[in-house]
């Protein structure tokens, strides 16, 4: 899939309108901590286009705030989280330092709305991947290491309430990440055969595998930096790609510590302290 995305001065008043009033509705919610109703209405029906160009428009606010991207996440990964939210695709969103914490740190509850777990494989390039079509062999030789990642989804929207335009708007869901302190190199894994599993406070939440991640985890990188270089925004040497999700989403509503433990990886935990406000 290639996503074309217009900046924000190009587009017709009536939809550059619509796509500054979605953006806002989100940026509200994240403000007051209070989720707000669907954006769908607002864009034109089942366009992909008009909700990365919601996104983009608050990542840009946020860049200019000075935040700083690290990196990128891939959304809809799995048929299990595609049943989950009802879509057939993938989709991205941006990574920002602020949302980073390090194996077992403790992540504010205080700080999210309605937080979701997923288990994946992080990557970590060495080369950026500039020139398209960017295959399988390019992801292999620009990847410096993986590290198993604990993403924390959080929807802005109330009870998740999300067609595959509301989450890309609300860049594609996302809202903290956890990367594991072992690196391994890709030469030395057979990321389709990776076995996942994940507890909370020692109970089974979710269970998967490499192979769930559109067939192979290198497979979603390569489609993130195909769709990245054809906005003409590619992926960067130094950057961090969440590959997607190895099994469905747990909710998170109350402290304690999440384990995923993926095979030839290690493990990566997420700890959460405090309580939803």
């Amino acid at each position: 899939m290639t996503v074309s995305v217009a900046a924000p001065g190009d587009r017709p008043g009536a939809e550059a309108s619509a796509t500054d009033e979605a953006a806002a509705r989100l940026r509200d919610a994240a403000r007051t901590r209070q989720p707000c109703q669907p954006v769908r209405d607002l864009l034109p029906a089942g366009s992909l286009e008009a909700a990365y160009a919601v996104q983009q428009l608050n990542t840009e606010r946020q860049l200019d705030g000075g935040h700083r991207l690290v990196g990128w996440k891939i959304g809809l990964t799995s048929p299990a989280v595609q049943r989950q939210l009802g879509v057939g695709q993938p989709d991205f969103g941006a990574l920002l330092a602020d949302g980073s914490y390090g194996d077992d740190q403790p992540i504010p509850l205080e700080g999210l709305m309605q937080p979701k777990v997923e288990a994946e494989v992080a990557f970590v390039l060495e080369r950026g991947l500039g020139e398209s079509p960017v295959t399988a062999v390019d992801v292999l030789r620009a990847t410096a290491f993986v590290v198993p990642a604990i993403e924390v989804a959080d929807s802005r929207i109330t009870g998740w309430d999300i067609t595959i335009v509301d989450t890309v708007a609300d860049n594609a869901s996302a809202g903290a990440f956890v990367v594991g302190p072992k690196p391994t190199r890709l030469a030395d894994i057979d990321l389709h055969e990776v076995q996942m599993h994940m507890t909370y406070n020692g109970n089974t939440v979710s269970e998967g595998a490499g192979s769930a991640c559109l067939g192979h985890p290198v497979n979603a990188v390569v489609w993130l930096a195909n769709t990245l270089a054809s906005l003409g925004q590619p992926l960067q040497a130094g950057q961090l790609v969440l590959s997607g999700a190895l099994g469905p989403m747990a909710t998170v509503d109350q402290a304690g510590s999440y384990e995923a433990v993926l095979t030839g990886l290690g493990s990566v935990r997420a700890t959460f302290s405090g309580a939803l406000s």
